[in-house]
């Protein structure tokens, strides 16, 4: 029964993350239309503060349905956590699966994008956050599996510094080559909207990203799948070790 309804609570996470993406897709839709009739390149036109705000407060609204819906379908901290990734995981590529049915858009993994706002501008190849969202969802479903099994998910002292390290060096690899382009006029506080705002979306539309630190980004993806190996490693120890202490 138990296996039963934990199938059904992945499947309608899937689901909802599938419709967010889609919501997403229609948002940027809208836009491009808006601002892209001719479709999306860099450098970024200029978008006024209000538009501006109105982005960052949707990212903002849309890390919170995650997290909302985490919660509602995990019992512990753990299972939240991977509920959470899931939905991420699968609202970003459905996000550009719908992209490309609505628009045609991306035309390569390789083609560039602007991934998000918060706290400063992330840009990088497509493939590169694809990559990362099916990271997510196999860590997901590794401890989905576990504790669908009654079993005790085991992470250890390393996973979560190398889950946050990893994570850290991912961002930094998408945000590194725009920080340091904007960092010739703005400091670090300026770029992330404290201060002059038009100032900074207007020296922004200058920006064309040229190379993208594809050994910083792999450095932290490897990161994270070693802390899968390990909570895979961990977890399987711990399931024999209590299997030949109740058959004693």
């Amino acid at each position: 029964m138990k296996t039963k309804n934990s199938i059904t609570k992945i499947i309608w996470v899937f689901l909802f993350a599938i419709a967010m993406g889609y919501l997403e897709s229609a948002v940027v839709v809208y836009i491009r239309a808006l601002y892209y009739p001719e479709g999306f390149t860099f450098p970024m036109k200029l978008i006024s503060d209000q538009i501006m705000i109105t982005e960052f407060f949707r990212e903002a609204a849309t890390m919170i349905m995650l997290i909302g819906i985490a919660i509602m379908s995990g019992r512990s901290a753990i299972e939240r956590f991977a509920y959470f990734i899931l939905s991420f995981g699968v609202w970003d590529i459905f996000y550009y699966v719908f992209l490309y049915a609505l628009l045609g858009w991306p035309q390569s993994p390789m083609t560039w994008d602007v991934l998000f706002f918060i706290p400063v501008t992330w840009i990088g190849p497509v493939i590169g956050p694809v990559i990362n969202s099916l990271t997510m969802i196999i860590l997901a479903l590794t401890i989905l599996y576990y504790k669908n099994k009654n079993q005790r998910v085991k992470t250890g002292k390393f996973v979560w510094p190398l889950l946050i390290l990893g994570s850290l060096v991912v961002i930094v690899s998408y945000t590194m080559d725009y920080v340091g382009f904007m960092s010739d006029k703005f400091s670090f506080l300026q770029q992330m909207g404290i201060g002059d705002t038009q100032g900074i979306l207007e020296y922004a539309t200058a920006y064309i990203p040229l190379t993208f630190n594809w050994w910083v980004f792999l450095c932290g993806v490897v990161m994270h799948y070693v802390a899968i190996v390990i909570i895979i490693g961990k977890t399987e120890k711990l399931a024999r070790q209590n299997q030949i202490d109740s058959s004693i």
